[in-house]
């Protein structure tokens, strides 16, 4: 049986281990290379990795990164950042990936994706939407460049372009809620699943463990990643490493999903 999956992020900024709040200032947290052995050891569903400069600047994804990522990492490993092309990917995946996200180069050109997918499989291939609310009208829109470029996109009609264009994965992130710890941006959230198929991860916003279960209990079988509740604990947001134990996860499943799923 299907399970929804818990997910650390982990942003990467100057080769370092950081968290944002809303894009901004990056806070330096530690060595990511120490934070995936750490993970490993809490023996997490999965991780994600975003190289948050490379895209921004226009580098090439840091293959000595990824590859040592990927040597510590027991956990399947999705990357993300400054991928722009089909070889590119491949490389990656070569250093041992098991999947790739893509965001302003999907942007770009969205047949990048097709070509992605043809090669290595639409479920190795993940597209990332930044999406931020306008005050002034509610609408959302797509951000590129760490939240610092509007595209004119609304990210609901993005994603269903993407998924057509064979992309096995859509994670979409709330930029109003990155780094606040009040919850995620559920409006948001509906929107996207209720227009596509394939499978959703959600970020942006997660500060307890009940969080992450409003949107079990609210989608099933999905994807509920966070950054600061796994690199913070308590209000003083202490720098420490942390993932719900096996009790702790059990628990959670067994209060929001299966209670509301199972006979479903």
């Amino acid at each position: 049986m299907l399970y929804p999956r818990i997910i650390p992020i982990l942003l990467i900024h100057k080769k370092g281990l950081v968290k944002t709040q809303q894009f901004r200032e990056p806070k330096y947290v530690g060595d990511p290379i120490n934070a995936v052995k750490i993970f490993n050891e809490k023996e997490v569903d999965e991780i994600i990795v975003i190289d948050i400069d490379a895209s921004s600047n226009g580098d090439e994804p840091d293959y000595k990164l990824i590859e040592n990522l990927a040597f510590e990492c027991r956990m399947p490993l999705c990357y993300g950042g400054g991928i722009k092309t089909v070889e590119q990917a491949q490389r990656i995946f070569s250093l041992g990936v098991e999947k790739i996200s893509v965001s302003s180069a999907a942007i770009k050109n969205a047949s990048i994706i097709e070509q992605m997918t043809e090669r290595v499989g639409s479920q190795s291939v993940v597209v990332v939407i930044d999406a931020r609310k306008n005050p002034f009208n509610n609408n959302y829109e797509v951000y590129t460049h760490n939240g610092k470029k509007a595209t004119g996109l609304n990210p609901v009609d993005f994603a269903v372009e993407m998924e057509k264009k064979g992309a096995g994965e859509i994670v979409i992130n709330s930029i109003d809620q990155d780094g606040m710890m009040q919850g995620y941006d559920m409006n948001l959230i509906n929107t996207i699943r209720n227009a596509i198929s394939i499978p959703l991860t959600v970020m942006g916003g997660a500060g307890s463990l009940d969080h992450l279960g409003e949107v079990i209990k609210a989608y099933g079988i999905i994807g509920t990643a966070a950054g600061s509740l796994f690199v913070f604990k308590g209000k003083y947001r202490a720098v420490l490493i942390n993932y719900p134990t096996v009790i702790e996860k059990e628990e959670l499943i067994n209060k929001y999903f299966m209670s509301t799923w199972i006979n479903k």
